[in-house]
């Protein structure tokens, strides 16, 4: 009878524990894949910034739209602000986690004043695109292949196309460096981008709630593959970069608190083709441009110059 009551009260404790970690699980999740707002992110807009967002409201630019993969029931918007003389050459532009087309102003700017088209999308999820989860670069790297393809069927294939995103961005097209793209993609930038949502996550569950990243992130991971139907462990921006051919500028706050300044190494080191590597003195996480802006725009415009001809 007592090692019956032992056993109840055994199954009873496990039970409770599993449940409480489920919760805990589900919690995080929805902390992490669920757009919303987030406190953890600083969403002030600065004089600057908003500069650029009137000059982004007010330039002359078309509106695109396709279907997400795997859910033709999300319609994805973009913004395509064509160059002021034409121009073959076009700049596709990733945005941030919980960030929007609109938070990249400065850089389409940028493009936009040396010459360049800019095609700039929000992700699935985000701003004026539809969509219940955020893809973290790896679901949105499908996405992306489409605007490709749609950039070229209505500019022609005479197009020469550059990939340029910061933080999630700049995981987005790491992971599209390695997938079959178009001949006319020649070049990526890529700033402050993560090596994993893995790794990513496991950083940010020491740095916000200082909890240890096993067992909770690959079973976070899981549950949100079991909820979105994405392969979230397999979302290694490291492993893409070995298949990567394309010259890539790998840009990175010395002092990046948020995706850690060695994440940048890692990516760096496993690039197959050419490459280049700025650590920016002083800056942190997606802060490399406001902290050195004519340093930034002089040695990005110089790549895509020296690659797109």
């Amino acid at each position: 009878m007592r090692k019956h009551r032992k056993l109840t009260a055994a199954i009873v404790i496990a039970l409770v524990v599993l449940g409480a970690y489920g919760g805990a699980c589900e919690y995080f999740y929805r902390v992490a894949f669920i757009p919303s707002t987030k406190t953890f992110l600083n969403n002030k807009v600065s004089k600057r910034e908003q500069a650029n967002r009137d000059w982004l409201a007010a330039v002359h630019k078309q509106t695109w739209t396709q279907t997400a993969v795997g859910h033709s029931d999300w319609q994805l918007k973009a913004d395509y602000v064509p160059a002021a003389s034409k121009s073959s050459k076009t700049v596709v532009v990733a945005h941030g986690y919980m960030n929007t087309k609109e938070d990249m102003a400065a850089y389409i700017r940028m493009f936009h004043n040396a010459g360049y088209n800019v095609l700039a999308p929000d992700d699935r999820g985000h701003g004026q695109s539809d969509g219940t989860y955020i893809g973290y670069g790896w679901a949105d790297r499908r996405d992306y292949q489409k605007w490709l393809q749609q950039l070229l069927r209505r500019e022609g294939s005479q197009q020469q196309i550059a990939l340029f995103g910061v933080s999630m961005g700049g995981a987005t097209v790491m992971y599209l460096s390695g997938m079959n793209l178009p001949k006319q993609v020649q070049a990526i930038v890529e700033d402050c981008g993560y090596t994993s949502v893995d790794a990513e996550l496991s950083f940010q569950a020491k740095s916000m709630y200082n909890l240890p990243s096993r067992p909770l992130v690959p079973s976070v991971l899981r549950l949100a593959q079991l909820h979105t139907g994405v392969d979230y462990p397999a979302a290694s921006a490291t492993r893409a970069l070995k298949k990567n051919n394309l010259p890539t500028f790998f840009i990175h706050g010395a002092q990046d608190k948020f995706v850690p300044t060695k994440m940048v190494y890692a990516n760096y080191k496993a690039s197959a083709g050419e490459k280049k590597l700025w650590v920016v003195p002083g800056a942190r996480h997606a802060q490399s441009e406001l902290k050195h802006p004519a340093e930034y725009q002089h040695r990005v415009l110089n790549f895509l110059s020296t690659h797109l001809r």
